[in-house]
């Protein structure tokens, strides 16, 4: 495309402003953070140039090296909620080379167009929900108090006084309605709404083709063919309100537009992020078994990456300036066993540091959706107040990291099992039990509950 497009539809943040963003939610791994902080702002750096230049300036993909549970999938999904854009995570183990059972890789670049299509829709019916909100109002009213068939006048006269007499009357008995539904009086009566739907034919396919592979929309191929029905239904007016404001909304909205300017924001502002890559590089050099079927997908890769046009059903997409993220543990391969192509693919490569017991303290308190917090929260909704001491903090990290060592390292993950584990009685009996009671955990109470666990090896690995 090459009409520039809308400023802010990739909002203008420094590469300091992403990382204090992205700081608030994941501890550590500045180097991944300033990366990908570059990477989204020479997106922006690229729209601001010269329309000849700009086709020219091809994305930094990165490809993100380090065990599971640091925080790798948490930076790629925060970054894309920070710049509001299009984000689509996908396996890649999940793919298979063309001609096998399994998914093509132009299937995620038909998801990330639907995912824009999507949110761009919620975001203008978001703009239009007011709007929506009196029209459905409207309606509402229209059945309560169903207006008048004005007949023509045929001269002046008694007639058409007693007329414009009952037209005031019925105006006025709308306005009282109005009044009681804005007061919120009328919400459990019950009404009768038409709502407007398409008959779909009863089809069946055939073949190993699965139809959301081709990526076509049954419904909206036949929506314009089938003629549109409407079908009665009994609701309260509460629930009437919802469903008459969505359709409202879609009404207001223009589909074209919308979906011309998703398009725009997948090839401007798209993130894919392909987890696990580390599971498609094999030993280069190997001509048989499952490496053949891995390198297949890195080849069937490699054109996506580079830059091609994939069809979906909103129409043809260009992946020339989608920003492609990579992850992998790389614990059996690494980077380099990826065919050198698809290796030139993702210039930038970025090693994130394993946990330390320090860090997991700051992910138990710091983040804005740190676990203790969350927990804190859960067990409010009981009445149950749960307090954390410095020591019981400190006790359930160093727990965290000696499990990860002896076990096998799954990051802050492990903090997930151990919290469930710790707490388990307490939230299986908040309820009855401990409703209205203060919960210290403390040093000793962690110790207590965990210690035998851990001490337990076999234990450990099945229950932590």
């Amino acid at each position: 495309m090459n009409k520039k497009p809308k400023k802010d539809s990739i909002r203008e943040l420094t590469p300091p402003e992403i990382v204090r963003e992205l700081d608030r939610y994941i501890i550590g791994q500045q180097a991944a953070k300033k990366s990908v902080a570059i990477a989204i702002r020479n997106r922006w750096r690229r729209l601001q140039t010269p329309e000849n230049m700009r086709e020219e300036i091809m994305p930094n993909n990165i490809i993100m090296i380090g065990p599971t549970g640091v925080g790798k999938t948490e930076i790629a999904r925060r970054l894309a909620k920070l710049v509001n854009a299009p984000f689509i995570k996908v396996e890649a183990s999940k793919f298979t080379e063309v001609g096998y059972v399994g998914r093509d890789v132009d299937s995620m670049i038909r998801d990330l167009t639907e995912f824009s299509v999507n949110m761009l829709k919620n975001e203008k019916t978001n703009e239009v929900q007011d709007k929506a909100a009196k029209l459905a109002e409207e309606r509402i009213l229209d059945i309560l108090v169903p207006p008048l068939k004005r007949r023509q006048p045929v001269e002046a006269g008694v007639g058409n006084q007693e007329e414009l007499l009952e037209s005031d009357d019925n105006k006025s008995t709308r306005e009282r309605f109005r009044e009681k539904l804005r007061a919120g009086e009328l919400e459990e009566r019950t009404i009768e709404i038409d709502i407007t739907s398409t008959q779909m034919p009863a089809m069946q396919v055939f073949g190993p083709i699965n139809i959301e592979e081709m990526g076509v929309s049954i419904q909206e191929m036949f929506g314009n063919i089938l003629p549109k029905r409407t079908k009665k239904r009994k609701m309260s007016i509460a629930e009437a309100r919802n469903v008459l404001m969505q359709e409202e909304a879609q009404k207001l909205i223009d589909t074209e537009a919308v979906i011309k300017e998703a398009l725009q924001r997948v090839e401007n502002s798209g993130i894919v992020f392909i987890d696990e890559i580390d599971k498609i590089a094999g030993e280069r050099g190997q001509a048989a078994g499952p490496d053949v079927s891995r390198e297949g997908v890195q080849r069937d890769l490699l054109p996506i990456v580079e830059g091609t046009t994939v069809l979906t059903k909103y129409g043809m997409v260009k992946t020339d300036h989608i920003l492609f993220m990579a992850s992998g543990a790389f614990h059996v391969s690494k980077p380099s066993d990826l065919i050198p192509e698809l290796q030139g693919r993702f210039p930038i490569r970025v090693e994130l540091d394993s946990l330390t017991e320090e860090d997991f303290v700051k992910i138990l308190t710091l983040p804005q959706n740190a676990l203790i917090k969350q927990y804190t929260a859960l067990l409010e909704t009981e009445g149950v107040t749960l307090e954390f001491t410095e020591g019981g903090i400190r006790e359930i990290a160093r727990t965290a990291t000696q499990v990860n060592e002896q076990v096998e390292n799954i990051g802050a993950r492990r903090l997930h099992t151990i919290m469930t584990t710790l707490l388990e009685e307490i939230l299986f009996d908040a309820p009855n039990k401990y409703s209205g009671k203060t919960i210290v955990v403390t040093k000793e109470m962690v110790k207590e509950k965990l210690s035998d666990i851990v001490k337990n090896k076999d234990l450990s690995r099945y229950i932590l």
